[in-house]
């Protein structure tokens, strides 16, 4: 804005001089403080000025005054992964509901993106942040609520509450994944794989796949088990490997459903049928799951619910209702049974 549309910006000072009272009464009108002393008439008299002359609040100058910014952020790592932009819709809702603004950090699952996004927070001015991290440590954020940063993070795996007053939200990763393990194992199969993914709750779910087939005396060799990237294109060439293995597996869990879609396009390109020759089974249940011939059969982890109640915990702490060490919320996991296992 220039230096004359600044000054030609109406201020509470016009619209009091209008509105025929004090500078500090419209202060008190504006800012929508409750228990108002000042009579409904003189009230609705300087709102009708202020919107007559075009009054708009400074908001970054009433932050830094309160030191409250009414702003929260995100922090995701992978956008084009439908189960975050579902999540984020989550965070949205919640964070609409408490009347918040909303900014969003995608980190490509980086290392060094979620570093520098933690730096830019520091650095600008939110009230609490909702963060996915899969390289930043607990101690890690303290300097965040060294600056009264609210953080509630969603975390792979349950850990016990912290003495840090950050609030976690978890799904048992490893009970789901050996839930997973046991539906396809009751489902009579013996020579499972899994393609585990690189980062995020791999280590969870690959601890839950390897218990399963423990506890029904199948212990997995380290070619059932397979890496690749959290993307379709990770999860079609580890199902390539998968196809060179002698006996072929006839069941394979993938740790997501973008995985799991691109195992079952390599089987579909190698004239193999799901699940008659090979059964896969994904997790999260993201749209998509229901779409893809055969539909999905998967882990639902509801990340819609995730990311509203991420929001409220965060609320719970920006009001003072919470206060002290963190608290560790696990949220529901269900199994969904489709077509393709």
């Amino acid at each position: 804005m220039s230096r004359e549309a600044s000054r030609e910006r109406p201020t509470q000072s016009d619209v009091a001089r209008v509105a025929g009272v004090s500078q500090a009464t419209v202060s008190y009108v504006i800012s929508g403080r409750s228990g108002s002393p000042i009579p409904e008439e003189t009230r609705r008299r300087i709102l009708e000025n202020a919107s007559g002359l075009g009054y708009v609040p400074n908001s970054v100058a009433r932050s830094l005054r309160t030191r409250v910014t009414g702003t929260i952020a995100s922090v995701i790592p992978d956008i084009t992964n439908p189960f975050y932009p579902a999540f984020e819709r989550g965070i949205q809702d919640g964070a609409e509901r408490h009347g918040y603004v909303l900014t969003v950090y995608n980190t490509d699952g980086d290392a060094e993106k979620e570093a520098r996004a933690l730096r830019s927070l520091m650095a600008g001015r939110v009230d609490g942040v909702v963060g996915v991290f899969f390289y930043q440590t607990m101690r890690d954020l303290q300097p965040l609520l060294d600056r009264s940063i609210a953080v509630t993070r969603l975390d792979p795996a349950y850990d016990g509450p912290g003495d840090l007053p950050l609030d976690r939200l978890h799904v048992d990763n490893v009970g789901a994944a050996s839930a997973a393990t046991t539906y396809l194992i009751g489902r009579g199969h013996r020579h499972l794989a899994m393609i585990a993914g690189r980062s995020g709750p791999r280590e969870a779910r690959l601890l839950g796949f390897r218990q399963a087939l423990e506890y029904h005396g199948l212990p997995p060799g380290r070619d059932v088990i397979q890496g690749g990237d959290d993307h379709a294109g990770g999860g079609g060439a580890a199902m390539g490997r998968l196809l060179a293995l002698v006996p072929r597996p006839t069941a394979v869990f993938a740790a997501n459903d973008v995985m799991a879609i691109g195992a079952m396009l390599t089987l579909r390109e190698a004239g193999l049928r799901v699940p008659a020759d090979v059964a896969v089974m994904g997790f999260d249940d993201i749209p998509m799951a229901t779409m893809v011939s055969p539909p999905l059969t998967t882990v639902a982890q509801y990340p819609e619910r995730l990311g509203a109640r991420a929001v409220e915990l965060l609320a719970e702490r920006l009001s003072g209702r919470v206060v002290g060490g963190g608290r560790s919320v696990e949220m529901p996991f269900d199994i969904v049974v489709r077509e393709s296992a």
